[in-house]
């Protein structure tokens, strides 16, 4: 009676973590972040030689050496850390890391500083957001030039979820300075407060003639985090449909991709291209894609405050 009893109970318990306020959850593969790969990049002699350790959302596992990392074991998850070369000189950046929050896995995303010196002659920072996304980074990176160029967004989906489900935490420094350093130049600071964010968009993509890839944007769910947040689970990221343009909630930064906000991927000859979002799809469109990503700034590529560190685990889909 008493494994029976225990048996009922897992069950339950179960089911229970499928659930969250009503919704049906559909786990994102690798979404609970309790597996991590682990590179070692070996960087150039010329500015230090050291170690840097990589962290990749996969199966778990270990490799040394400068090698092209792509995506493992079936995971949809690429981050901001890279491996780069940039006229022969190594360099490995690393913004996410796994992490323990209140007992649980979680990808830590923050703001870093990378600091480059190579032999007294050049010394560059660079300012790196942390962040996770379902797509790939397509490695080495060879330039800071057409930084969304170097990531191929989203991945095939054609579900209509209600939410993004997952659980968070937000540490922000009581600041309302950003600092833009691309490595080329001098440092600027900027006013205003940086945001870490989470977003979910689903798109209607096609390709034409050219190559060219365009979309429509079915459903938008984003939102920003201007101050600290405890560890909250469950957190339920609203997917909208259609135009929201007109609705209460809407501002700017919910609008559409295109020009030099377009995101890149490969088109049907395997060539990374921008998807420029031409327009809003009606409300009961059927999606051919979906972009998640969560960072640790809201800004343009190279700017940020250090010290924002978002934590996000346990992403799902609602229905």
């Amino acid at each position: 009676m008493n494994r029976i009893f225990r048996s009922l109970m897992a069950i339950a318990l179960l089911s229970s973590s499928l659930l969250s306020f009503g919704l049906r959850l559909e786990p994102i593969k690798f979404g609970n972040m309790s597996q991590w790969y682990t590179r070692e990049i070996s960087e150039s002699a010329v500015i230090g030689g050291g170690k840097k350790t990589l962290y990749e959302i996969a199966p778990t596992g270990k490799i040394a050496g400068n090698k092209v990392y792509k995506n493992m074991g079936g995971s949809p998850w690429a981050t901001s850390n890279v491996y780069a070369k940039v006229s022969g000189v190594v360099k490995g950046s690393c913004a996410v890391q796994p992490a323990t929050v209140g007992g649980q896995k979680m990808a830590k995303v923050q703001a870093i500083m990378e600091h480059v010196k190579a032999l007294g002659i050049i010394n560059m920072d660079v300012m790196v957001a942390g962040t996770i996304f379902l797509g790939e980074i397509i490695e080495p990176i060879t330039s800071t030039k057409t930084p969304f160029g170097k990531m191929a967004m989203g991945i095939p989906y054609t579900k209509r979820p209600q939410a993004l489900v997952f659980d968070y935490k937000v540490d922000m420094p009581n600041v309302n300075t950003r600092v833009r350093s691309t490595g080329l130049g001098p440092k600027k600071t900027l006013q205003g407060r940086d945001q870490a964010e989470v977003y979910v968009l689903l798109q209607k993509r096609w390709e034409d003639e050219k190559g060219n890839l365009h979309a429509q944007r079915v459903g938008t769910g984003r939102e920003r985090y201007s101050k600290s947040v405890p560890l909250t689970k469950g957190h339920q990221l609203k997917i909208h449909y259609g135009d929201i343009t007109r609705q209460p909630f809407y501002k700017p930064w919910m609008g559409l991709l295109n020009g030099a906000k377009a995101y890149y991927a490969r088109n049907s000859k395997g060539k990374l291209v921008p998807v420029q979002e031409e327009g809003w799809a009606p409300a009961d469109a059927t999606p051919t894609h979906v972009l998640v990503m969560a960072s640790s700034s809201c800004g343009e590529p190279f700017i940020g405050t250090e010290g924002v560190t978002l934590y996000v685990s346990n992403f799902a889909f609602g229905f």
